[in-house]
């Protein structure tokens, strides 16, 4: 019997998200892609993605195979705060949360850490998205930076690698059964 397992995808705007689930899922992914207009000018900064025309509004679907009994249904959120209204239906059940980071823009990062904590108690994985010319910086230097918690893990990884992505998704679900595991324990 295959157990489906929901997996949280959330990241500030930008950060990869849709291309995760893309790169990852064995389906055709559901997207919510629009076109950006106008009307994001001055509210969502496009520097260091000046070649971003998208945004996704609602959310992204996929779904990854991990083994035979494990099947893993990915549901990305919206970067903009704007959207965050979604996180609440989106989080219901799932297992855990894969946060995505852009170190060229950290400061992004916080208010996701403060809509994550204040919407759900679930554990999640750092997953630090490696953008081509991206400043790279050392785990103990991203925990500091970030306020990160010791038992917090921060994984390296390109978004657009499968396997990258694959590796990732597999930290986040590792380290929910381990914390689902100390919770039943304390």
């Amino acid at each position: 019997m295959q157990h489906s397992v929901k997996i949280l995808v959330v990241g500030a705007f930008g950060v990869g998200k849709t291309t995760l689930i893309n790169s990852v899922s064995e389906i055709t992914p559901l997207r919510t892609e629009e076109t950006m207009t106008t009307a994001s000018i001055g509210v969502d900064s496009l520097d260091g993605r000046e070649e971003k025309s998208t945004t996704t509004v609602a959310m992204d679907f996929g779904r990854i195979t991990v083994n035979p009994e494990v099947a893993l249904y990915l549901f990305g959120t919206p970067g903009q705060r704007r959207f965050w209204d979604l996180w609440e239906g989106l989080a219901e059940g799932a297992l855990g949360a894969l946060v995505m980071i852009d170190t060229r823009r950290l400061e992004d990062s916080f208010e996701v850490f403060d809509q994550l904590e204040l919407r759900t108690s679930m554990p999640f994985v750092v997953a630090v998205n490696n953008f081509d010319g991206a400043p790279r910086y050392e785990t103990e230097q991203l925990r500091q930076a970030l306020d990160l918690l010791p038992e917090v893990p921060i994984v390296n990884f390109d978004a657009r690698d499968k396997d990258d992505s694959a590796q990732a998704l597999i930290s986040l679900v590792e380290h929910a059964l381990q914390f689902s595991s100390d919770e039943a324990l304390a």
